[in-house]
Order: C-alpha cells, then structure tokens, then sequence
C-alpha cells in the first residue's frame, strides 16, 4: 500500500509531544490533529490558515482532517496548499458527502478531493453520515478505492452505536479503523454506549468540535477554575480531556499561530482526579441512552 512505510515512521516525527494512537490497521498517528471546517470559506484568510495548519505540522499534530463539505471544496484546497511539499510526513483524513456515497459517486467525489488536495491518496477516507444509499454499496466502494491505493484505509463520521454494529455485521465491516463523532463536555453521549462499543472493538473515536460551539464552553466556570490551577488555558483544559480516555483523536480547528501553538501544548496535560469531577459536577455523563449529537 501506497504510503505506509512514510506513515510508520511518523511516531519519530511526533511523539516527543503529541501522544499516538494505533489505527486498526497499524498505523500510528498523533491522538492530537488539526480540523479545518470553516476554512476556505474567505479568500482573505487563506493565507493565515495555510500557515496555522503549517505551523501545527511543525509542533507534530501531522493529522489533518477536511471534507469535500467544507466551504465546498474551499477547505481541501487550502489543506492541499498547506501540505506541499510534506505530504509524506502526514496523515490526511477527508471525507465524502452521504449524496455521492454510491457505487459510482465515491470514486468520483474522491478523484475530486484528490485533485483539491493535490496529491494520490488520502490516507484515511470517511462517510460523512448516513444517507439513502446502502452501507453495503458504500463500503464496497470504499473497498475498491483501498485496493487501487487512493486511500490507505476508511472509516465513518456521525455513526451512533446501531449504524456500527450493522457496519460490523457486514462482510468487509471489520476494516472500519475510526468514527469521527461530536464529544466535548457540553456533549458527551456518546459516553454511555458508543464510546465504550467502540473501545473494545479498538475502533478509535475522532472527537470533532472538542472546543464547544459558540465559546460557550470555554467559558464554564468549571473550566477556567481548573485552567487557573495548571497555569494553562480553558480550550487547553477542553482538550485535555477529550484525549484522557486512551481511545480518542482530537481534531480542533484553528486558523491562528497561536491558537495552534496552545493546542499543541495540551496534548501533555495530565488532568487530576479534582480536575475530572469538577468537570462532572459541570457536565454531567449520560445516565441513559441519548440520540447521537451531530453539528
């Protein structure tokens, strides 16, 4: 496969700061990456994002994921500026919209991402979430693309624990290597039974949004209290703790130097006992089975 011996030796690259994960396929990536939804929406800002992703590749968080979603097409394209010239130190993650997840569409939106990206593989190629089209017809063509060497291995986005278990009843359902789900604080259903479905069948989840939405989050009092004792931010905080569990990839986006360098930094913070039931006192963890949260 096109691409795994670069790949096997980015835990050199990284893992002086950014704690890996193996994939299900054996592959090490950083439990820490950066996302790019809401990038190339604004031409204006291209440049800058292109050089926070730069800088972030810089301080190891060599994940990054986009869709052919995001600012349709817009995100990719200031990935694939971002990435010239150090695409073999990378793992690129993108995924395909459910309307073109058919027999013929997949191929199709991935030759499209490729082009957008400006180069011959994606190395982890997602289902955004479920549409009309059979899981079966969808995995099947994920398949082909792996096989061909267009994409080192598939996964699915906004997959809630039924949609992963009829995924793994399917004959080729076992090569799933990530669901890349909403977890943060404010939303953390996942914990009572996807999350744990997921942790035994060493599925890694990819927590999109670990930041909140609004700032709300980032505003709780549970956190800045907690950011006060570790001298550190609350988004910092935020982010310490979508990773504690040994089973997730953080994923957040940020289009400035700075904010990239404090991401980076909280991939070794080590939240005290204190520290995790403050944040449950704050938000607490699902007693019950929840609808899946997706943004």
């Amino acid at each position: 496969m096109r691409g795994v011996s670069a790949l096997k030796t980015l835990t050199r690259e990284f893992c002086m700061t950014i704690p890996p994960i193996v994939l299900p396929n054996g592959i090490q990536v950083p439990t820490l990456g950066q996302g790019s939804w809401y990038m190339g929406e604004d031409a204006a800002a291209a440049q800058a994002e292109i050089a926070a992703l730069q800088t972030g590749i810089d301080l190891g968080m060599t994940l990054i994921d986009t869709a052919e979603m995001y600012a349709d097409g817009g995100a990719e394209e200031v990935v694939g500026h971002a990435i010239a010239g150090r695409r073999d130190k990378l793992f690129l993650v993108s995924k395909v919209y459910p309307h073109n997840a058919s027999a013929k569409g997949v191929p199709q939106a991935c030759a499209r991402s490729l082009k957008r990206l400006k180069t011959d593989r994606i190395d982890l190629y997602l289902l955004h979430w479920r549409g009309a089209y059979p899981l079966a017809e969808t995995v099947e063509a994920f398949e082909r693309l792996r096989e061909a060497g267009h994409i080192g291995a598939w996964g699915v986005s906004n997959f809630d624990t039924s949609d992963m278990q009829e995924l793994a009843r399917l004959p080729a359902g076992g090569r799933c290597v990530a669901n890349q789900v909403l977890y943060n604080p404010e939303a953390r259903g996942i914990e009572f039974d996807l999350l744990p479905w997921c942790k035994a069948g060493g599925v890694p989840v990819m927590a999109y949004s670990p930041l909140g939405q609004a700032g709300r989050l980032l505003k709780s009092l549970a956190l800045l209290e907690i950011s006060k004792r570790h001298g550190v931010s609350p988004a910092q905080v935020a982010l310490a703790w979508s990773l504690r569990g040994g089973n997730t990839i953080a994923i957040p986006k940020a289009s400035s130097i700075a904010h990239v360098r404090q991401n980076a930094a909280a991939a070794n913070i080590k939240l005290t006992d204190l520290d995790l039931a403050a944040i449950d006192a704050a938000f607490s963890p699902p007693r019950r089975k929840q609808p899946l949260a997706m943004l």
